[in-house]
Formats: C-alpha cells, structure tokens, sequence
C-alpha cells in the first residue's frame, strides 16, 4: 500500500522540451522507498538517475514536464504541488547534497551564514540558537574547529570539508529523506570512504532514508539496501544489492559489473567495456534502449520494448533475454 512507502514514484515519465524537440528523460520509472532504507540508483551520465531524484524535490519544473504517473512522498503528492508549497518541504522534509560543493555553496558568504539561513528558513530558531545548532551540525559531520569554520569562505576550505558542510546544511531540519547526487565524485579514496561511512552513522542517527546517486557500484556496494539500474531513462533492473551483485540478469547490469575493477582478479587482466554509446533520447529506438550495444541481442530486441520479467518480490529486469529463459520454464509473464 502506498502509505508504507515514504517514497513512492509509479510510472513516471518525464520529458525535456528543447529546441530539437523532446526528450524523453523518463519512461516508466518506479521507485518505492521506505523510511530508513538506502536506495542506490546506478548508470552511465545522462540515463535518467539524477532527474528521477530531482523530480521528487519538484527541481526539473522548468524545462521539464511531468507527461504520466504520479511522485507522492511522505503524504504529499508532488505532481500537484506549487513552487511556494514545494519550498516548504525542500530543506525541511527533503534534501540533497549536491555533486560539485564548489559550485553549490555561495562564494560570497561565510559557511555560517549558510547554515544558519536554512535553519532559520525552516524552524522558530533566532538568530544565536541558529549558530549554535550550525556549530552542531559542523561537529557533527567531522570538521574541526567548528567555530573558526563558520567564519570561513568556502574557497578556505578544502575539497572534503567543503563537502561535509554541505551535509551539515542538509541535515540542517533532519530531513526524513537524503539524496546524494555522486557526493563523493570529485574526492579522493581515503575521503570518499569517511564521507560514505558519515552518511550511514547519520543515517542510523537520524533514521532517514536515503538515495544514493552515483555511476560507481563499488560506492553502493557495502551501503545500499537495493539499487535501482537505469539506463536511457528506464530502470532496467532492480533487485536487493545481493541480488545486483550476486545474481545479475540483464545484459546491462553484467557490463557494468565486469567493468568494476577487482582485487581477485590474475595479473593484468583488463576490464571489459561497454561497447558503442548511449542511446540518443530525441530519437529513443522502438525496441530496447540497450539493444544496439548487447552481446546477446535478438530481432525482437531492436523492435519491442520487452515486459517486466519478475524473479522474486524485490528481483526484476526488463530484459527479453530474462522472458526468453522464462518462457522456457513456463513462468513467462503474460
């Protein structure tokens, strides 16, 4: 039922309308979240990932447009939600950490300014209960100094702690959803890794769900309940991370895995790469998105989008290879 899931997206589509024409950003995604569960969501640039986040926080208004389904998170349906009602729960209920701190934190203000507008915008706090819950929050993501800090510029700062406080500002009204888009892209191993293991400590802290953006599955490997494959703006397979990981179906998630590097692997074996390129969503295929650059590709392929081939509750692809197999056993969908 619709009210246990916190997130709950049903066949969404979503559109961009450009000059060249339309682009179909979405087709047909799904996602259901509930509180306290991480969701990774995986896949090359540009098929579909941060714009099925983004939709949620009512961001892709302009140019894009919702064409089917419905967003609904926590009660709220978001489809049907104004600018100045969406501002309400943006910061408050919901946040998100950008992918490039340096570009999202203002160079003009000091960090403290920074948390403490959101605070202020969203509680009954003054002025100094403000600060000092900024002065909180920077203890609470690691940065030393905290009030030293809060005098600072973000170009005063490095990369990692520059990333720590934009946390520290989504965290600012314990949200009860967090979405981080590639947070960790622009840091080095050794910070990527502190970062993540932050995020899961505030996660058990606060009880918030979250939804992990990224094209890396060695980032949602150890973090994320289920992850959600996109690719061409459909979600081509969804499973538990055992599932992803362990037991594959679509040819798709395979490449993806084989191009992860591993530490088991003999001397000097290359990784295998995902022939050709994306899929051009001005001009979407009739068939399969994924069909000109699969291995395994069938006639049917390139003309049918194939059904969903369900392998247990939570486990499922989009995959006629999957149906194929399925029909052979008798438990093809009809």
């Amino acid at each position: 039922m619709a009210e246990e899931y916190l997130v709950d997206i049903k066949n969404e589509r979503l559109s961009f309308f450009t000059p060249a024409g339309e682009v179909k950003a979405l087709n047909d995604v799904s996602i259901h979240l509930k509180e306290g569960e991480v969701l990774g969501i995986v896949g090359e640039s540009g098929s579909g990932k941060s714009v099925t986040a983004y939709s949620l926080m009512g961001l892709t208004a302009h140019p894009g447009k919702l064409i089917g389904g419905t967003l609904q998170f926590n009660g709220h349906e978001i489809e049907e939600m104004g600018e100045k009602e969406m501002r309400k729960i943006r910061g408050k209920e919901i946040s998100i950490i950008f992918q490039d701190p340096m570009t999202s934190l203002n160079p003009v203000y000091t960090i403290g300014n920074q948390i403490t507008e959101v605070i202020r915008l969203h509680t009954d706090k003054d002025k100094k209960q403000a600060y000092a819950r900024a002065k909180e929050l920077l203890e609470l993501v690691g940065i030393n100094e905290p009030e030293k800090r809060l005098k600072q510029y973000p170009h005063e700062l490095s990369g990692g702690m520059r990333q720590r406080v934009m946390i520290a500002i989504a965290l600012a009204c314990e949200p009860k959803l967090l979405i981080a888009d590639e947070p960790t892209t622009a840091l080095d191993v050794t910070i990527q890794a502190q970062i993540l293991e932050l995020m899961m400590e505030l996660k058990d802290k606060l009880g918030m769900a979250i939804i992990m953006i990224t094209h890396d599955l060695g980032v949602v490997a150890s973090m994320c309940d289920r992850i959600a494959v996109m690719y061409a703006g459909r979600i081509v397979e969804y499973g538990t991370t055992d599932d992803i990981f362990y037991r594959p179906h679509h040819m798709y998630t395979k490449g993806l895995i084989r191009s992860i590097p591993r530490l088991d692997t003999k001397e000097h074996e290359r990784l295998v790469p995902i022939e050709g390129t994306p899929v051009d969503l001005l001009n979407p295929p009739a068939g399969c998105p994924f069909a000109p650059r699969c291995e395994a590709c069938m006639k049917i392929c390139l003309r049918e989008m194939p059904p969903v081939t369900q392998f247990d509750d939570v486990h499922y692809t989009q995959c006629w290879l999957n149906q194929k197999e399925a029909m052979e056993k008798g438990e093809a969908n009809e």
